[in-house]
């Protein structure tokens, strides 16, 4: 998987889950931009046009001993994705609202300050 990737990342000791942009992805460990998957709806529905946020996205590293399966955010049969739930919610590409700039081809994805 390439930086940049929508990904849910499964995480063990203790069990928690992710949704968010993969920075990087190394011997050492997982990059991520995100937050726990069980705060996806409210989060999204916090990214709506005037809505107040409470809720935010981190940058997160994760030793690699602690990933247990890191999946790409991709619809499954009739299952849409999370990116897809995200833009039937908000009306836009999910990448804006975790502070990533989507690079042109072939340059590096860096994240957006807050």
């Amino acid at each position: 998987m390439d930086a940049g990737t929508l990904v849910l990342v499964h995480l063990v000791q203790p069990k928690e889950k992710y949704w968010g942009v993969l920075l990087a992805l190394g011997p050492a460990g997982v990059t991520l931009r995100g937050l726990e998957l069980d705060l996806f709806d409210d989060w999204a529905r916090q990214q709506r046009p005037g809505a107040e946020g409470e809720l935010g996205v981190s940058t997160l590293f994760v030793p690699l001993h602690r990933v247990e399966k890191v999946f790409e955010d991709a619809r499954v049969g009739s299952v849409t994705s999370y990116a897809e739930r995200f833009y039937e919610i908000v009306g836009c590409d999910a990448r804006a609202s975790l502070g990533i700039q989507t690079p042109a081809a072939g340059a590096p994805v860096s994240s957006r300050p807050n």
